[in-house]
């Protein structure tokens, strides 16, 4: 049986308490809560409450890029800056990094996925983010987080996890990909838009809201992951699938999903919808995709 991508609540506190008696903590945990709405609200909830001994990373500030104004609000940032920030947290290839969000994973995910694309294995989600582990009655600490000495993180980039516009573009109506969008199926149909400049989605593209992987707070079984999403790949390889959602955060869920469920090898448009809209030239669909896609 593949080994899975998450951690529950209470081995993750197992996990630490053994890394403390090791005397050589090399598991770190990093709160990425974040709100795309509030941007302070995460590192203002990190302070007040967090998994003792965790980090701290913001989408913002340490799991984006620079702006162009045409590469998405959330471009990623570039292989040797994340590695050196990754560093700079005394993270490197032989930690173990457990990842938590405040429950909806798209956060975490983000965290994780790019961990994966930097060629880093040793990374976990914990199920149910910081809700499963106050509901298991854990302790918490306040305030800023203790340093942590630093050390090199050697990047091992893998490039085949990530695709362009241009791939994306390029490969509409070939039945090369399969796009699956992870936003809210009423931001997908382009009936509401409240972050980007166009509404609509990529032509072609499927909705998953990756808030379907989930039941009470936790991923939902492999078995149904596998049901839900069997009819999204339609017979095709999960190597054919391209995920997208607004600026590439909760599509990361979507791949954390098919992950779990070992539909493998699936890929994340980075740029998603944010970059693609930027582009007048794109084209857009609204509505519901046609039953055959891109």
């Amino acid at each position: 049986m593949a080994l899975s991508h998450l951690i529950s609540a209470s081995a993750l506190a197992q996990a630490l308490e053994d890394s403390r008696a090791a005397g050589a903590p090399r598991l770190i945990v990093v709160d990425c809560r974040f709100d795309l709405m509030a941007p302070a609200w995460g590192r203002e909830a990190f302070l007040q409450q967090h998994v003792p001994g965790a980090l701290y990373f913001s989408l913002d500030d340490d799991l984006s890029g620079p702006h162009t104004g045409r590469n998405g609000r959330h471009p990623l940032p570039g292989i040797e800056a994340f590695a050196q920030r990754l560093g700079q947290a005394g993270i490197d290839a032989d930690t173990t990094v457990i990842a938590y969000d405040q429950g909806a994973l798209m956060m975490a995910a983000r965290l994780w996925w790019m961990l994966r694309w930097l060629g880093h294995g040793k990374v976990k989600v914990l199920d149910g983010g910081m809700p499963a582990w106050l509901a298991a009655g854990l302790p918490t600490e306040s305030g800023a987080a203790q340093p942590i000495a630093a050390r090199h993180y050697a990047a091992q980039p893998r490039s085949d996890m990530l695709v362009t516009a241009e791939h994306v573009q390029a490969a509409l109506g070939q039945g090369q990909q399969r796009l699956i969008d992870a936003r809210a199926p009423e931001r997908y149909r382009g009936e509401v838009e409240p972050l980007d400049r166009v509404p609509g989605h990529i032509p072609g593209a499927l909705n998953r809201p990756f808030t379907a992987n989930l039941e009470q707070g936790l991923l939902v079984p492999v078995a149904r992951l596998r049901a839900e999403f069997a009819p999204l790949l339609d017979g095709v390889s999960p190597a054919q699938v391209v995920h997208t959602c607004g600026s590439g955060v909760s599509a990361a869920a979507n791949v954390l999903a098919m992950e779990e469920a070992g539909l493998t090898g699936s890929r994340l448009y980075a740029g998603s919808w944010s970059e693609w809209s930027s582009d007048p030239e794109r084209p857009v669909e609204t509505g519901n995709a046609p039953s055959n896609a891109s």
